[in-house]
């Protein structure tokens, strides 16, 4: 029986692992692209140059908080975030809401945005 809980536990964490590595919505970025939103990459200046999406600006995710004045003073305007996988750009998509930004898409990573480019 504990063998069987163990097993349940672990399908558990293997399945929320996943579904952490596919975080974002990429349809939706897109079309937020499209219309004009404000694209932020929250990866790493070595991640960035190593391939990003055009027109995005970098911003790690831990300097976000100190320089959200770099994306204007209209927080009405939607803002894309996107990372590696999703994880670091979920964390910028609440920062920014926190911060008062009303239309904030997490586009997921950068791969994964990529993969599905319209």
């Amino acid at each position: 029986m504990i063998k069987a809980h163990y097993n349940l536990l672990l399908a558990l964490l293997a399945l929320s692992m996943l579904s952490a590595c596919s975080l974002g919505d990429t349809s939706l970025a897109w079309n937020k692209i499209h219309e004009g939103a404000q694209l932020i990459d929250v990866r790493t200046a070595g991640e960035y140059q190593d391939g990003h999406l055009p027109g995005a600006k970098l911003i790690p995710v831990d300097e976000l908080a100190s320089r959200l004045d770099e994306l204007g003073d209209d927080k009405t305007r939607p803002v894309v975030v996107y990372c590696k996988s999703g994880v670091r750009s979920s964390r910028a998509q609440k920062l920014l809401t926190e911060n008062g930004f009303t239309d904030v898409v997490n586009g997921g990573g950068y791969a994964s945005l990529m993969s599905v480019k319209p």
